[in-house]
């Protein structure tokens, strides 16, 4: 049993990863060659942020948000938002007395990859039933990204010798399409939208995952491998992720008696709390400002991991 979930779920890892790795070589010798430069991927950044990502959030929540038609929808949304911000705070944990001075860690090992490294193993995995793991996914990303763009943003941005932190720094435009799109949903006004304007705003959306790919990509391929991580923080992020996260969602998901009652979402939830980090994370620090040597590399790492830790976790779940 464990074989039949770990070698497909590998694989399905393994090609979605050397998606990245290979838009990553691509633009590193893109940037090693001088053909664009950080300036360029900072432009690119500075539009994903404020105009294609903004797109893609309000265009995917008018077009595929349907809460009444799934019972408790809401529980989804609160647990994306909920989950990652408790890890960013055990992630702190392991950083007393300095919670402060580290804070641009905490994202890494809590925001996770809810959608590009998910999805394909829903579609391998759970073929028949896709469409409705689909749904669960994009649920628990309405949540997530309330999170990713706010206190993720204010902390995986954050610098040393910064004094001061301003809550307003919390509010950014993929948030407030975000909010806009779910009020606009939930008080039944989206027939108002136009597809005058609403199709011109899909198409502008799509630009944004290939962008936050070849930007993530960009980074990626210009870490520079003489100055990697301490060694201490690689295990101790990986820890919270790849070892605390998935057993306290495995924990809860037996407690409640998800796992029997609704094992689709049961199992959604398991994975979504293995998944590597965020890609936009990059895309933050490109646009934010931030220590991208240090995100890089320790994403750089932990993509790595996941190629593993991921159908493991899965592979034990289905035998426990």
């Amino acid at each position: 049993m464990v074989k039949s979930v770990f070698w497909p779920a590998t694989l399905a890892m393994v090609d979605a990863i050397a998606k990245i790795l290979l838009v990553a070589g691509v633009a590193g010798l893109l940037i090693r060659k001088k053909v664009l430069t950080q300036e360029h991927i900072k432009g690119l950044s500075e539009a994903t942020v404020k105009v294609f990502l903004p797109c893609l959030t309000f265009s995917v929540i008018l077009k595929q948000f349907h809460p009444y038609q799934t019972p408790n929808w809401w529980v989804l949304p609160v647990i994306g938002f909920v989950f990652p911000i408790v890890f960013m705070g055990v992630t702190a944990l392991f950083y007393i007395p300095q919670v402060k001075q580290n804070m641009n860690k905490y994202p890494v090992a809590s925001l996770q990859n809810v959608g590009y490294l998910v999805l394909p193993i829903g579609e391998i995995l759970y073929h028949g039933e896709f469409a409705q793991f689909a749904v669960y996914v994009f649920l628990l990303i309405l949540g997530f990204n309330i999170a990713l763009w706010t206190v993720g943003k204010l902390m995986i941005s954050y610098q040393a010798g910064k004094t001061e932190i301003k809550l307003a720094e919390m509010i950014t435009p993929p948030f407030v399409a975000n909010v806009l799109g779910i009020l606009i949903v939930l008080l039944k006004t989206g027939r108002y939208v136009p597809n005058l304007i609403l199709e011109p705003v899909s198409i502008l959306g799509q630009a944004a995952v290939p962008l936050g790919m070849f930007i993530l990509g960009a980074t990626l391929g210009a870490v520079d491998f003489r100055r990697l991580p301490r060694w201490v923080d690689v295990v101790k992020l990986s820890l919270v992720k790849y070892v605390l996260m998935p057993a306290t969602a495995m924990g809860l998901l037996i407690l409640t008696g998800l796992r029997w009652s609704n094992p689709l979402l049961a199992d959604v939830l398991l994975i979504e709390s293995t998944a590597a980090p965020a890609a936009n994370l990059i895309v933050i620090v490109k646009k934010y400002g931030g220590n991208q040597q240090l995100v890089g590399s320790l994403m750089l790492i932990m993509y790595f991991e996941a190629i593993l830790m991921m159908p493991l976790w899965l592979g034990i779940w289905r035998v426990i």
